[in-house]
């Protein structure tokens, strides 16, 4: 009794706890704490309880807390990795025992330090200022596939995993959770169609402000009528009924071959455990509503890391890459999705969409910028709902890189649900402030002089 109050008085834990264990005559010994402080050591050595010993036993420590948590995952008591590169990587970084040890290999990852401290630092205010409910943004290198940053929020410190009650917050948005993309997948649909020559970006459509297809009406964002227009401008003010223009120019079967090379259904395959993706059945019934509301990434689903995949052919002149996020490990297939002069098509409409469209605060003097917003509606089903059609909930992002023409970067931003009606308002200032410190930070030399 005695041994047993001073013990959980220097550990600060349960005495009933701590004479349970006492009292257990069937193991040699028991564990009452881990990972105790310098000063619970001492205190439990100036006790001289005969029998009460402190040991050591090595441990991993994750001396940057939660930064990029989602990307290391963590080990667990025995040792097993677990989420993110420690579970996937998990057999490449244990080692060998016994007669024939073998150190584990080390990993380099190819996060930069400074551009994801700075993500995850824009995202930790959009939860103070905009009360998003979640956040990613995915960082990469459109010609290499190399990953720079990959921050999510909420977030957790791998060193107290124990200490999180809901395991969904071990879960890696970016490449566990699928969504619908709204307006951001637009110059998809707009690339695919101008790559078969179905469209020009000056081809014009005139827009009522309704499709009809059956018993479905599909409309554009507040109802707006924009009467004829190109399709640079489609992209420009996210015309709805131009995106379905577009794909109906092009042909449903065209548009699911595009879609196919896009890596659209299909995982990525980056070096972080559980990744999933969508074979996208319903959409694949080929009901007509169902290829005119793709066409503007509603109805269609994916991961915020295959949209930025499908991105990497757009800024890096048709050829699709692999994202990746371990050192050395950028050899995989790559493939010409789009040839380059349709890459350069739709580069130049989306600078037009920063200088002329819905993301003019994008843009950063000196240099073309090159992206498109989305506001999608989240369905019913993705909230766990019973219950068909969307909710008053958004989804809002924005997609972009620079230099346009010969881009070092390309920045995803998404926003679950924040407290404004579109993107605008909410991830392209994030984005502007992100690419405008890797512009700095890169000291990437401007495209035009201001004066």
């Amino acid at each position: 009794e005695a041994a047993a109050e001073k013990l959980a008085e220097v550990l600060h834990i349960e005495k009933d706890e701590v004479a349970l264990k006492l009292q257990n005559r069937s193991s040699l010994f028991e564990v009452l704490k881990k990972r105790i402080s310098e000063e619970e050591a001492q205190n439990i050595q100036e006790l001289k309880l005969a029998g009460a010993y402190v040991g050591e036993e090595q441990v991993r420590s994750y001396p940057q807390a939660a930064l990029a948590a989602h990307v290391a995952g963590f080990t667990n008591q025995d040792g097993q990795g677990q989420y993110g590169v420690e579970e996937h990587l998990d057999g490449v970084l244990e080692g060998k025992e016994g007669i024939k040890a073998a150190d584990g290999a080390d990993i380099v990852l190819t996060l930069d330090y400074n551009i994801q401290s700075v993500a995850e630092s824009l995202l930790e205010k959009a939860q103070a200022s905009l009360g998003i409910e979640e956040g990613t943004i995915i960082v990469m290198d459109p010609s290499s596939g190399k990953i720079l940053a990959l921050a999510s929020r909420p977030t957790f410190d791998p060193n107290e995993y124990s200490k999180v009650e809901h395991l969904a917050l071990f879960q890696n948005p970016a490449i566990q959770k699928i969504h619908e993309p709204g307006s951001i997948f637009k110059p998809i649909t707009m690339g695919a169609a101008l790559d078969a020559g179905a469209v020009t970006p000056q081809t014009t459509f005139v827009d009522e402000g309704t499709v009809r297809i059956g018993g479905s009406t599909i409309t554009n964002y507040d109802q707006r009528v924009w009467g004829k227009r190109t399709m640079t401008e489609v992209l420009e003010f996210s015309i709805n009924t131009g995106a379905v223009f577009a794909e109906r120019k092009l042909g449903h079967e065209k548009f699911l071959e595009y879609l196919e090379k896009f890596g659209i259904f299909e995982p990525t395959n980056i070096e972080l455990a559980g990744e999933v993706f969508s074979r996208n059945t319903e959409f694949k019934k080929g009901y007509e509503v169902n290829f005119s509301t793709a066409a503007f990434g509603q109805g269609i689903e994916m991961t915020p890391m295959q949209i930025v995949r499908a991105f990497s052919a757009i800024a890096n002149s048709g050829i699709l890459v692999n994202p990746s996020i371990v050192e050395g490990n950028q050899d995989g297939k790559r493939e010409q999705v789009i040839s380059p002069r349709t890459a350069s098509q739709v580069t130049s409409m989306l600078i037009s969409v920063v200088q002329s469209g819905f993301a003019k605060t994008a843009q950063i003097p000196g240099y073309h910028i090159a992206g498109k917003t989305g506001t999608a509606q989240i369905s019913w089903s993705a909230l766990g709902v019973a219950k068909s059609g969307y909710s008053d909930k958004t989804i809002q992002s924005f997609i972009g890189y620079a230099p346009a023409f010969d881009p070092r970067f390309l920045i995803l931003v998404k926003l679950d649900n924040p407290a404004t009606r579109t993107a605008e308002y909410s991830a392209v200032p994030i984005f502007h402030d992100l690419a405008k410190y890797i512009i700095d930070y890169y000291q990437i030399p401007p495209d035009y002089i201001v004066e």
